[in-house]
């Protein structure tokens, strides 16, 4: 099946932070075919296995499904939705979006703010949260029935290509990730490995890595690896602090990368002739990379970061060839263990 569009699949549909449930069946359609069994666990994590022809150890995968958004908080006199975020959406780009209000039905919206009329031309430093508001076009009488508190609002956007091979929509972080790891997955199915691999797409990432947590503790991994993105450059940003899009993903090098996983992936890619790109974070990464990193005993882990540019808003912006490549990568290094004494691989 094709990755671009289980791509644009993904980023259309909602699954906003404690909410991934209706993505589980687009998953399971896509992965089930090159799958060993596919599980949910309780926090809602999808765990997708591929066993090897040994199982001398375990490697994870883990890429995140959930995205920012929205919920509501209030529903004022005159029918206006209050809201707040999940996850940490940039608020300067929600006035004027279009959203959808999945209530008891699904709602159409737009977020409204004062124009430059009203306000004499002054514009503060950044726009509140507090001062935007969702119409709908209804009164609250007839809201009454159809929306609460806490539902559940996300930006409507569909995605777009661009020249050059480049994509912008909604949600590609961490979707991107998602169908590297699909990528990976299908070219497993011509190799044999020894290693049982678990690609695991995780739930609540953006809220506090926690689908993470719950699914290192219960596999258990020996080696993980987090998949997702990175800061790529733009014309005002810093190069050293940035990924260039369409060449390869990031390689982690820091704390909460194992040196001998840094090494493993750099090598590979090397052998293999894979584009990649040296990301350089000294501390937390803030991605899945850090429960996985201290779970239970320890897990030796690595990051690979796929270059995107205009995080945290509608129009999240990737080049596909970073996703086939990273997909590349991960069968590879799959591959790489067939060779390899785990423990020895995990000493320092």
């Amino acid at each position: 099946m094709d990755g671009k569009q289980f791509l644009q699949y993904l980023s259309q549909t909602s699954g906003v932070s404690g909410h991934e449930e209706e993505l589980t069946a687009l998953v399971d359609r896509f992965f089930k075919p090159y799958a060993d069994s596919i599980t949910t666990d309780t926090l809602g994590n999808i765990i997708v296995l591929k066993k090897g022809r040994k199982s001398t150890g375990k490697i994870m995968f883990a890429a995140h499904l959930d995205e920012i958004g929205l919920m509501v908080k209030k529903i004022d006199e005159k029918g206006y939705l209050h809201m707040t975020s999940i996850g940490g959406f940039d608020q300067r780009v929600l006035p004027c979006q279009e959203v959808t209000v999945h209530g008891k039905e699904e709602l159409f919206g737009v977020i409204g703010m004062l124009p430059p009329h009203i306000t004499g031309g002054k514009q503060e430093d950044s726009v509140k949260m507090e001062d935007l508001l969702i119409d709908v076009g209804y009164s609250k009488q007839e809201l009454k029935d159809l929306v609460s508190i806490g539902d559940i609002v996300t930006v409507n956007r569909s995605i777009q290509n661009l020249k050059n091979n480049q994509i912008a929509g909604k949600a590609l972080d961490d979707r991107a990730g998602v169908v590297a790891l699909y990528e990976g997955i299908k070219l497993l199915q011509d190799q044999i490995h020894d290693m049982d691999v678990y690609f695991v797409l995780t739930v609540q990432e953006e809220v506090g890595t926690r689908g993470a947590v719950t699914s290192t503790y219960g596999i258990n991994p020996d080696v993980g690896l987090a998949v997702d993105v990175g800061f790529g450059r733009t014309p005002e940003l810093n190069a050293h602090d940035t990924l260039e899009l369409s060449k390869g993903p990031g390689i982690l090098i820091g704390a909460n990368a194992h040196p001998n996983v840094f090494k493993s992936l750099k090598d590979t890619a090397k052998k293999n002739h894979i584009d990649y790109q040296i990301e350089v974070a000294p501390g937390p990464t803030g991605t899945d990379a850090w429960p996985m990193q201290i779970s239970g005993s320890g897990v030796a882990t690595g990051v690979l970061s796929i270059p995107l540019r205009y995080m945290h808003t509608s129009v999240e912006t990737i080049n596909w060839q970073d996703v086939e490549t990273t997909g590349q990568l991960l069968s590879h290094f799959v591959m790489y263990f067939n060779s390899k004494e785990m423990e020895d691989f995990l000493c320092y």
